[in-house]
């Protein structure tokens, strides 16, 4: 994690990461001001609080209450050697806790990451640089030996080579990469979790047999997001942008709206527009593109080029960010196996939504073709040792497709998680599977996972299929464990060089009549493409074109963020709007316009429901107000500190709106209640003094919002290269 240190005023300091600012001072004996902890306090405390973390884990996995366990922390100085310490943490439990959960809880803080690091003993590299911004090298610890050669199925270079060749082309684009976790909890099973220092927002996952198979799929995620702009999918570019000579990429073309809101000619093409307009509801307006809200530019699309005759078609980009989110992306040592994974990831989620959604009954892997891969059963071994069964099925559908699927039960909870994996090998595509599973995950986490159901409609509904996208969460069905199985098993196989395992997959897709386009990204040096698939490889249903299009954020964005300047006509424009839209009261606003606040902040917590009660306050419309508060209140899932000012609220609008109270008579109970300040701040939300309380001015320019602002200094990097390498 990359912190940035601010000199204050005498000696005072401040440390700003991610989304967070730290203050630190000195003891007024030591020449400070004593207005904060100073450095070593903070160091003292996160060891305590860390340990009070993983209590916390422990007892909230077992429903176990921590109300009245306490813990605390002393450190015992050496007097002869005071860097010579013992951290002493001791921890009361009520009696009521039995022995196990005793041990369990001791244990659990034996976990402690701050302890970890410290008994490791962290190793300190001090340098001067000439500029921090610029010096860009990976922040990656343990990186492999370049001289080593580390050849796996699936990679025509070496892993080495591999990792340094991505970590040299991050370099060069100023991207600070970082290591936030790494995890091997069974044998042959690593992930890890990576980002972009400066913008902690873009970051990826990876997995691999090895940590270095771990590393470089992590590396070469970031960089087909990169390529695919996918980090900064709906989310607002800024003015400038926006304007600039292009604003995706250098080759895309803009098509103005029709005066009729019709489709403008030379979009899409005919096999395209009977997917996508078949009832001829698609106006031009739903396909503006989110990321500029430039509704004078009209249309951006791009470039795609159509396998079957190699034909260029014009993709809306707004088409692409609504439908298909990061499915179809990949980045690889050359084209052809970017290609290679493109293609089995959109097989790995087409076959899983159609085993899930019809319900199909798989094979399982005999044991003599597990014993083939003995590093893949080790992982397996070390899964069922831990107490979840796992169940190996052979997706495949009988030979036609290259997926497999492992599933974890766990008998602590009755839940079930099943994991796919593609590619024209199966060991690839099993090893995979396994992999994916534990992606990011302790033991504790497979306690989350959803119990399995004979629901029919639970478990076909589209957003139960969008669960399985994103985390493979979703629900699966009961019959999936059925031993009576819809398919014999196949020991199938697809593999080659990458040019003959593309060719391969691309055949398959054919045999099914589905057309392909292709896009592919060389401009910021890296191998990477996406690959579309209509009708086959969407993640969302068409129909949210029309009804929930991420650029209805252009109906408000502006608006909200010159919220504070908006006169009151246009206030009540805004929730007039807000209250026709049928949007959902719970929409998050920073989903809603696509821009990231700090999340710790009002604004980046803030619903329709809570924007709709200020403007109602602003307006003085009590009435309204009172009702949506009372609303709130009851499926608030906000901070206390919020829930208190509503709750506050309410008792102020009953008396305000009540003919027969005063509120003076009351605001000495209240403010013992609530507390003065929340009193004062509620009374002139009221009165109208106080206006949209918690929420900072902003504008269109984004002044202040610190998360959007980065994550815009991160995509400028891009497109600047982009710029640089088209004046070429």
């Amino acid at each position: 994690m990359e912190i940035k240190v601010n000199f204050l005023d005498n000696l005072r300091l401040e440390a700003k990461f991610d989304d967070f600012t730290v203050i630190t001072d000195q003891p007024i004996r030591y020449k400070g001001d004593g207005s904060a902890p100073s450095p070593f306090d903070y160091f003292l405390a996160s060891s305590a609080l860390c340990a009070a973390y993983f209590v916390k884990v422990y007892c909230k996995s077992r429903d176990i209450s921590t109300d009245n366990i306490r813990l605390s922390q002393n450190n015992i100085v050496d007097p002869e050697d005071r860097y010579n310490q013992i951290f002493q943490i001791q921890v009361e439990l009520p009696d009521d806790i039995s022995d196990k959960d005793r041990q369990g809880i001791l244990r659990s803080i034996e976990r402690c990451t701050v302890k970890k690091v410290v008994q490791t003993g962290p190793e300190f590299k001090i340098e001067t640089v000439a500029n921090l911004d610029a010096d860009a090298n990976a922040m990656l610890m343990g990186q492999p030996d370049s001289a080593a050669s580390t050849v796996i199925l699936g990679k025509d270079l070496p892993l080495e080579q591999t990792i340094a060749n991505m970590t040299g082309l991050l370099a060069d684009l100023g991207m600070k990469i970082e290591i936030s976790s790494w995890r091997n909890i069974v044998p042959n099973v690593w992930s890890l979790h990576i980002r972009d220092a400066a913008s902690p927002m873009c970051f990826t996952n990876g997995k691999g047999a090895s940590k270095e198979s771990a590393l470089c799929s992590a590396l070469g995620e970031f960089i087909e997001r990169l390529n695919n702009n996918f980090f900064y999918n709906d989310q607002f570019f800024g003015t400038d942008i926006a304007n600039s000579d292009f604003v995706h990429y250098p080759n895309e073309k803009w098509f103005a709206l029709t005066e009729d809101d019709s489709l403008p000619a030379g979009i899409l093409d005919e096999y395209c527009l009977d997917i996508y307009n078949p009832d001829d509801e698609l106006r031009g307006s739903n396909l503006i593109d989110t990321n500029s809200g430039n509704k004078e530019r009209g249309i951006c699309a791009i470039p795609y080029t159509r396998k079957s005759d190699g034909e260029t078609v014009y993709v809306p980009s707004n088409l692409i960010e609504n439908l298909f989110l990061s499915n179809g992306m990949s980045a690889g040592n050359n084209l052809q196996e970017a290609h290679v994974q493109c293609l089995s990831e959109i097989f790995e989620r087409a076959v899983k939504r159609q085993i899930i959604e019809d319900e199909i009954v798989l094979p399982d892997v005999p044991m003599e073709v597990l014993q083939k891969y003995p590093s893949i059963l080790a992982g397996i071994n070390g899964l069922e040792e831990q107490g979840f069964p796992i169940v190996v099925k052979d997706a495949s559908l009988g030979g036609q497709f290259p997926v497999m699927c492992v599933t974890l039960m766990n008998p602590k909870t009755g839940g079930v998680f099943a994991s796919f994996g593609a590619h024209p090998s199966l060991e690839v595509a099993l090893e995979r599977s396994l992999t994916e599973l534990l992606q990011g995950r302790s033991f504790e986490g497979l306690n989350d996972v959803p119990k399995p159901t004979f629901n029919s409609m639970a478990v076909s509904e589209p957003e139960n299929f969008v669960e399985h996208f994103i985390d493979s969460t979703g629900v699966i069905s009961w019959r999936f464990f059925s031993s009576k199985h819809d398919y014999d098993f196949c020991e199938w196989d697809f593999s080659g060089t990458s040019e003959e395992e593309a060719n391969s997959l691309f055949a398959i897709l054919e045999t099914l009549e589905k057309e392909v386009y292709i896009a592919e990204f060389t401009d910021l040096g890296a191998s990477a493409c996406r690959i579309l698939v209509p009708d086959y490889s969407e993640i969302y249903p068409v129909e949210d074109l029309v009804w929930d299009n991420t650029n209805k954020s252009l109906d408000y964005r502006e608006d909200i963020l010159n919220l504070h300047s908006l006169n009151a006509k246009q206030l009540a424009n805004l929730v007039t709007r807000l209250e026709d839209s049928q949007l959902d009261n719970y929409t998050d606003i920073p989903t809603l316009i696509g821009i990231v606040f700090d999340e710790n902040t009002v604004w980046g917590q803030l619903t329709i429901m809570e924007l709709k009660i200020l403007i109602y306050l602003a307006l003085g419309a009590h009435e309204d107000a009172l009702e949506l508060v009372g609303e709130f209140l009851q499926f608030n899932d906000n901070t206390v500190k919020r829930g208190l000012f509503y709750q506050a609220m309410n008792a102020v609008l009953e008396v305000t709106l009540d003919e027969e109270l005063e509120l003076n008579d009351f605001i000495h109970s209240f403010s013992r209640m609530f507390g003065k300040d929340v009193i004062d701040n509620v009374v002139g939300s009221v009165t109208g003094d106080v206006r949209f309380y918690g929420l900072t001015k902003t504008s269109m320019q984004l002044e202040g919002i610190e998360p959007h602002l980065r994550l815009i200094e991160s995509y400028k990097k891009l497109h600047q290269a982009r710029k640089a390498n088209a004046s070429k």
